[in-house]
């Protein structure tokens, strides 16, 4: 079965252009134009990638991103027309896997999706059944659930991946380029300040005190560790 995409675009002529290059691929495209539309195609259907502009009707897609990491950890990558890195970041920080800035080659496009489905098929499983427990934290890597106490922690699909990755080797310290590449892949496109925004996401999910954390910790010029 092929791949199912979401493309969402307020620009009918590039949904179009973008439609037609995946589905000669053998990809299954939906297409939405303005943001409560998308939201409706994400709810009613797990993608395998959504490609989302930034710049739409009704409802922006940052609004759209940070909505569906409410309900799905399928992957996003944001078309963005502004070139400045704080945009790039927003984009991250509201739970998108990647960024792409206009004007595109359409084989750019397709090269990144390929290569975010290509991650998303390879990630290692973890043991099935294997739970880890540091101190009220349980962490199922296999139904990919973390449970703080009775408070069940909502985290997207790289937040989890990077708290699995450390909790997993407790105390070993991770440079931020190791992170990037063993959770992002070697081939992804984004610098290390990635890691840096995931990691704040993920402290003010799991810490009480995201300042001073009780699990997740900074080696100062180092990297980041788990405390075991």
């Amino acid at each position: 079965m092929g791949k199912k995409v979401l493309v969402v675009d307020d620009e009918k002529l590039i949904v179009k252009g973008i439609r037609f290059s995946l589905e000669q691929d053998g990809m299954e495209v939906d297409c939405a134009y303005d943001g409560e539309e998308a939201l409706r195609y994400a709810k009613s259907c797990e993608y395998d990638l959504v490609l989302l502009d930034v710049m739409l009707p009704k409802r922006d897609g940052f609004e759209v991103c940070q909505a569906i990491r409410e309900f799905s950890d399928m992957p996003v990558v944001m078309l963005t027309a502004r070139s400045e890195d704080i945009d790039k970041i927003m984009g991250l920080e509201y739970g998108a896997d990647d960024y792409i800035t206009k004007p595109f080659n359409i084989l750019e496009v397709k090269a990144r999706i390929k290569a975010i489905m290509r991650r998303t098929a390879r990630r290692e499983e973890p043991p099935r059944g294997r739970v880890l427990v540091k101190g009220a934290m349980k962490i199922d890597c296999e139904s990919r659930r973390v449970v703080i106490g009775e408070r069940e922690i909502n985290l997207t699909a790289k937040e989890f991946d990077v708290l699995e990755l450390l909790a997993m080797n407790p105390n070993k310290v991770y440079s931020r380029e190791n992170l990037l590449n063993m959770v992002w892949g070697t081939d992804y496109p984004g610098d290390a300040r990635t890691v840096d925004v995931h990691i704040r996401r993920l402290r003010e999910k799991i810490e009480v005190n995201p300042s001073d954390p009780k699990y997740v910790h900074t080696k100062w010029g180092v990297g980041y560790y788990f405390q075991g």
